[in-house]
This record gives C-alpha cells, structure tokens and sequence, in this order.
C-alpha cells in the first residue's frame, strides 16, 4: 500500500448513502457511472488502487484494465457473477463480497413471495383497491401453502434459511444441487427435471454467474407442471425467462414470484398483466438493517486491505 497518504478509490454506479458518506470519510472518491466507456476515464481516475460496486454492476475485465493500480474489488452484495473474477485473479486483483448479512431478509422474502403468489395476496389487493370486491365481484379461490413439497434451487446459506423457514408448514422439503449437501435431513434429488417434477414449488436460490444460465429451462418448467409455482431470488439469469414468460401466460405454471430479471431494471411486458403473477424491484436484501450490515462489511474488508491484513471475505 501507499503512505498514509488518502487512497484514491472508484466508486463504480450508485451505492448507498451511508456506505457513501463512510468511503468518502476514508478515500479519495471518484464517482464513475456504471455505464462508463472504460477508456475514456480520466487520468486521475485511472490512479484508483480500489473499486466499490453493487453486485449488479460488478466489474468488467475492461474496466479492471483501465484501472493498473487496482489491487481490490469491493461488493456491496453476496452475488459476484458481474465480476469477472477469473480476470482478477490473472491479475492479483482481490474481490471480496458481503455473504451472511443478508442471508435472513433474502430468506424471508422468499417466503413471502411464496405465500403472495400462491395466495393471490398481491391480486385480491388490487381487486380490493379497484373497487370490484365492493361491487359483488367475488374473488377466485386460491391455493394452500401449507402441505406442499418445496424444492430448494441450490441449498447454500440462502437456501438453508428458507428451507428452516418453511419446515413448520412443508409436506416436504426437497432440494437439487450439482451434488449433495453435508448435514441437512432433506431429500436431495440428482436429476433436475425429477426435482421438478416432484415439486409443487420451486425456489430458486442457487448462485448465479455462467455456469447457473437458464439454469431453469422450458423442459424445467413444464415438469414442474400447471399446478406448480416457482419463487426467484436468486438472479434473473438463472431462469430462461422467455420460456418463464411463455409458461405463464399458457398457465402451463400456476404462478410465480419474482424479485429478479434477467435485464434489470427492465422487466417483460408481458408479466404486467399476469395477476398470478407477484413482481418485486429486487428487493431481497433491501431493509435498513441489512444495508448497513453489508456496508459496514465493505468497509472492513477495504480497511483490512488498506492496513495489509487478511481480508474478512474473500471470493479472490
């Protein structure tokens, strides 16, 4: 590292007020729009030694070679697939993320899209406010949680959380990874069309990046079948969303829940119309206390650096 002398830093497309104030406390800031040509940057910013960024913006391998001073990548989120993380590790770059802090709000979300989409909350809230419920109009009969198989899209932290979360009600808890997991009693499913097939629900809580991409394909869906829904709080990507789109509006699925898109903030058209539909603006981690959890993790991991200590949580 450098004297004591304040370390420049980028702050790569919109953070957070208090992570914000507490960087700017620290470093020198130099604020760049996420969607910034990479060599048209200043030179004063090319001088940066440090990155912060949103998980949803991450960091190309092209903005990393418009940095050559940087040495480290900070994530204001668990999820890395925006990063090119095989880039900065060629070039001894560090990345760290905010994993644990978040795993509970996530988790809770989860569930409650689960009960909002199956028990058409988000629907009979916009029958109630249009005035139809007032002029005789008699709202359809929905399903039940409760006694249903739940199928765990990739059982990690996030997974785990909502599993627990859903033991008192689930018929049963199934899940379906690239291999089993250690010390967990629920049923693991190796073939991803039979865990579909043997879900009533799926949620999608597996980590993204390439290896995850449509992960949750037409064949998926159709095996999870017209009675089944699926919950998202994982990453758009990991869904075929055109086929999600398709199944929805042929209710080959019975509904789904949502918090995230394959184009953020772009959603399809189409789902505006879908009352078996609950859409969330990628909302999983967004509560007061989790933010600042993760900005405060952030900021530890930046000051471990800056002090040539080991880093808390290391993806790189």
């Amino acid at each position: 590292m450098t004297d004591n002398a304040p370390i420049p830093i980028v702050v790569l497309g919109p953070l957070y007020p208090y992570l914000d104030d507490a960087l700017a406390r620290r470093f020198i800031v130099h604020a760049v729009a996420a969607d910034a040509d990479p060599a048209a940057l200043p030179p004063q910013v090319r001088e940066a030694w440090a990155l912060v960024s949103f998980g949803s913006v991450g960091a190309s391998a092209a903005i990393m070679d418009a940095l050559p001073r940087l040495e480290m990548i900070g994530l204001f989120s668990v999820g890395y697939d925006k990063v090119d993380v095989d880039h900065a590790r060629a070039k001894g770059i560090r990345v760290t993320n905010t994993p644990d802090v978040l795993t509970d709000d996530v988790a809770d979300l989860a569930v409650g899209l689960l009960y909002a989409t199956v028990r058409h909350i988000a629907a009979h809230d916009r029958m109630v406010r249009a005035g139809d419920w007032a002029r005789g109009v008699r709202p359809a009969l929905c399903g039940r949680v409760t006694g249903k198989r739940i199928g765990i899209l990739g059982l990690g932290r996030i997974g785990r959380a909502i599993a627990r979360r859903l033991e008192p009600v689930a018929g049963e808890i199934l899940y379906h990874n690239r291999r089993p997991a250690a010390d967990t009693a629920y049923r693991y499913v190796a073939d991803a069309l039979d865990f579909a097939a043997q879900s009533d629900v799926i949620i999608v809580a597996t980590s993204g990046g390439p290896e995850a991409r449509r992960l949750v394909d037409a064949a998926m869906l159709d095996a999870l079948g017209p009675a089944g829904f699926i919950v998202n709080i994982s990453r758009g990507s990991v869904i075929d969303e055109d086929a999600l789109v398709a199944a929805l509006a042929d209710r080959r699925i019975a509904g789904a829940g949502l918090d995230v898109f394959a184009d953020e903030p772009h959603v399809p058209e189409a789902l505006f119309a879908m009352d078996h539909v609950v859409l969330q603006p990628h909302q999983g981690s967004a509560t007061i206390e989790t933010r600042k959890g993760m900005a405060d993790l952030v900021l530890a991991n930046l000051d471990a650096w800056a002090a040539g200590e080991p880093l808390l949580t290391p993806v790189v």
